[in-house]
């Protein structure tokens, strides 16, 4: 169970080192764009529970709900090649009564180029029911002290996101 400690400031995004592997790859040595979607999601449920001190297995348990992939933006703006290191990044940009998006970026390891980024829409779903709940007042409170605020978050605006994550680690070379 997770309880916000109002004296700690919490981390608001996660970031992971990874190497491409041989087995996700394709004929020309670039990552299976489905692979994206396996790296993306390995990563944030790795570094979730060492900043929050969470298991996603027990907010399921102790809530009898879970979050769904509803729908995925994704760009694909340069390959991750066959043995390259790569870095990772995760935030929670955005949360309502029975949503969350993530916002996932691949770069290389240098983090000098954006290779991928990806926003995945979560509905919150009761095991029970099997239809959208509600989030509850302590999920709420998980939700929100890992929300990364920098992100205006719309929908209707993820190719905009896309050119505005370029320019910044462009900026920051």
């Amino acid at each position: 169970m997770f309880i916000v400690d109002p004296h700690k400031e919490y981390k608001k995004q996660t970031e992971s080192r990874m190497i491409i592997r041989f087995q996700d790859c394709d004929p020309l040595r670039h990552l299976n764009n489905a692979k994206y979607f396996d790296y993306f999601f390995n990563a944030r449920e790795d570094q979730v529970p060492k900043l929050y001190g969470v298991e996603i297995m027990d907010l399921i348990k102790s809530y009898e709900a879970f979050w769904v992939v509803y729908n995925h933006h994704i760009a694909y703006l340069k390959p991750a090649n066959l043995g390259e290191w790569v870095r990772i990044i995760t935030r929670l940009i955005h949360f309502d009564d029975n949503t969350i998006v993530v916002e996932y970026l691949m770069t290389d390891d240098y983090k000098s180029h954006l290779k991928t980024l990806m926003w995945t829409t979560f509905k919150y779903v009761g095991m029970n029911t099997s239809r959208t709940t509600t989030h509850s007042d302590e999920v709420k409170a998980y939700l929100n002290a890992m929300l990364f605020p920098e992100v205006n978050y719309d929908p209707t605006l993820f190719d905009n996101r896309v050119k505005e994550v370029k320019a910044a680690i462009q900026t920051n070379i």
